[in-house]
């Protein structure tokens, strides 16, 4: 699947949003480019946009996979906008990224296409596949050396509540999906609902 290879920090600060979750790629408060220090209202449309936008490349998304997902959560019964973000946050790279094998999406996506990842100890290279609630991911047995994941295992400072870590045997649980409060607090779903109800 295609995916955006361009300048990420630009974007953030673009986006006003931290896109790998460090808060690095946005240490300045404004735009990019000569023009980035003017402030212009924006219009309904483009607070809409941006929000579709800040959603869509936090996950690292093509626009036609992530209206197809859209799509799947209206054929779900509860708030369209909620039932978009919990498909969103059971995506395999994100608990990936969530678990701490990796410090970023990215990483957690790259982990996962070169074939390190277990779900209930088979092999899954899928970013997009969609983790189910009691589902266990772990790392191949060769995995579990790599030095990449232990830093990143040693640096995670928070592990959300819909998920369990085992360290010993340095795998994690899907216990649930997540509620709203636990996800993703600077997106407002309901704006990329407007969007696509356009």
């Amino acid at each position: 699947m295609a995916r955006y290879t361009g300048p990420r920090h630009k974007l953030a600060r673009r986006l006003g949003i931290s896109l790998d979750g460090t808060g690095k790629d946005i240490k300045r408060n404004f735009p990019p480019g000569q023009h980035g220090h003017g402030r212009r209202k924006m219009s309904e449309y483009a607070l809409q946009l941006a929000e579709k936008q800040k959603l869509r490349h936090m996950f690292g998304m093509m626009e036609k996979q992530f209206r197809r997902t859209f799509d799947d959560a209206g054929r779900m019964s509860g708030v369209h906008g909620e039932n978009f973000m919990k498909i969103l946050e059971s995506r395999l790279d994100n608990l990936v990224y969530r678990l701490g094998f990796a410090t970023t999406r990215p990483a957690a996506r790259q982990l996962t296409t070169h074939g390190h990842i277990t779900i209930n100890g088979k092999k899954v290279d899928i970013p997009s596949y969609r983790v189910k609630p009691g589902d266990v991911i772990g790392l191949r047995e060769k995995s579990r050396n790599l030095t990449i994941v232990k830093e990143a295992i040693e640096a995670r400072v928070f592990l959300p509540n819909f998920l369990s870590f085992d360290e010993a045997k340095v795998e994690g649980t899907f216990t649930r999906l997540p509620d709203r409060e636990e996800m993703p607090a600077e997106i407002n779903e309901k704006l990329i609902v407007e969007y696509y109800s356009r």
